[in-house]
C-alpha cells in the first residue's frame, strides 16, 4: 500500500505514538507485508524468530518490539506492539467508508458493461467496458474489474483477510487495506469469493477462468489462462503460475508457488510448492503416475500377508 504522498518517519511515528531511530525526516512511502515489501515502505515484526528477515528485507522502516542495531539505511518504529500499530496505519490510511448506495457515486462503470439488479458495487471501485456482473454479486470498496470480465450470482469480491493473532481475549484481526484486481476475459463463476490483500492486491490474471464456490485467499496471484474448477480452497499468498489447472475440491497451504502448466488433480492438497509441467495428486502432494503406483502397491497388501500367513 502506498501513502497518497511521502510522510516522514517523525509523522508516522506520532500516528501510533512509538519511538523510533533514524531521521526525522526520514522518507516513508507506503506500508506492505513481507513478502511484497518494497524499497520505503513499513513492514511489522514481533517475533523474534522472524528478526533478522525482516530487518534485511527490502523494507526501509521495520516496525519492531525491541530496539535493536539498525541496518544501514534504515529506520526502525519501535513499539510495545507492533500488531496493534501496523493496524492503527492501516486504518489511518484506508479507514472504513460507509456506503449510502447500492452503486457508489465514485464508482467507475465501462461502456457497455452491465450490471444486473441486487449488485452492491463500492466506493472507489473501477469495472472496465463490456462486462456483464449478474445479480446478487457484491464488489466491495475499491476493487478493480477489467475490460470482458464476467462474474456470476452470488460472488463476492473483496471481503477481509483470514488473518489473525491470537491474544489471551481472543483473535484480533489484522486489519485488511488492500485491493481485489481482475484482468481482462477473467470468469468468475456463481458464489467465489476473493479476499483483498492486506496491504497489497489479490490478482486474477487475464483470461482466467473460475468455476463456481472457488475460494481464493488473500493476497494470491493467479496467473493467466488458469482453470480453477469448483469447491478449490486457495491459501493466502499463493503464486500460481499461467496456464495452471486446478480441478475440483482441491485445497493449498498458504504460502506456496505452483509452477506455470502445472495439472492438479480433483480432492489433492498441494502442501508444498510445486514445478509446473507436471501432473499432481493425493495428500501429501506427489506426481500423479507415482502415487498411483503407490495406491496400487497398497491394494497388493492384503494378498502379500495372507502368502505370508500361509
Amino acid at each position: 500500500m502506498r501513502f497518497p504522498i511521502a510522510y516522514t518517519l517523525k509523522q508516522i511515528s506520532e500516528i501510533i505514538s512509538a519511538t523510533y531511530i533514524g531521521s526525522d525526516d526520514f522518507p516513508v512511502l507506503g506500508m506492505n507485508e513481507i513478502h511484497v515489501i518494497q524499497e520505503g515502505e513499513i513492514v511489522f515484526v514481533d517475533h523474534p524468530k522472524y528478526y533478522d528477515k525482516a530487518l534485511q528485507s527490502k523494507a526501509s522502516i521495520i516496525l519492531i518490539n525491541k530496539e535493536v542495531e539498525c541496518p544501514k539505511g534504515k529506520a526502525l518504529l519501535i513499539s510495545d506492539d507492533p500488531f496493534r500499530d501496523f493496524n492503527k496505519l492501516t486504518t489511518f490510511f484506508k479507514p472504513f467508508e460507509k456506503a449510502n448506495s447500492s452503486i457508489a457515486t465514485s464508482a467507475k462503470i465501462g461502456k457497455g458493461t452491465i450490471i444486473q439488479p441486487n449488485t452492491f458495487i463500492g466506493n472507489n471501485v473501477t469495472i472496465g467496458e463490456n462486462c456483464i456482473i449478474h445479480a446478487n454479486v457484491a464488489i466491495y470498496d475499491n476493487c478493480v474489474i477489467g475490460n470482458h470480465v464476467t462474474i456470476h450470482s452470488g460472488s463476492v469480491l473483496g471481503a477481509d483477510a483470514f488473518y489473525y493473532k491470537n491474544r489471551a481475549e481472543g483473535f484480533d484481526k489484522l486489519i485488511s487495506g488492500g485491493r481485489v484486481v481482475l484482468e481482462d476475459y477473467v470468469e468468475l463463476g456463481a458464489l467465489c469469493t476473493i479476499d483483498k490483500g492486506v496491504t497489497g492486491d489479490t490478482t486474477i490474471k487475464k483470461g482466467s477462468k473460475l468455476d463456481n464456490q472457488v475460494h481464493v485467499g488473500h493476497d494470491t496471484v493467479i496467473g493467466e489462462k488458469c482453470l480453477i474448477a469448483s469447491q478449490t480452497g486457495i491459501a493466502g499468498c499463493v503464486v500460481i503460475e499461467d496456464e495452471v489447472t486446478l480441478w475440483g475440491q482441491v485445497g493449498t497451504n498458504s504460502g506456496i508457488t505452483i509452477g506455470k502448466k502445472a495439472v492438479i488433480m480433483g480432492q489433492t492438497g498441494v502442501t508444498k510448492s510445486v514445478a509446473g509441467g507436471k501432473s499432481y495428486f493425493g495428500t501429501p502432494i506427489e506426481e500423479s503416475r507415482e502415487k498411483l503406483k503407490q495406491l496400487a502397491y497398497v491394494k497388493k497388501i492384503p494378498s502379500i500377508l495372507k502368502k505370508l500367513e500361509d
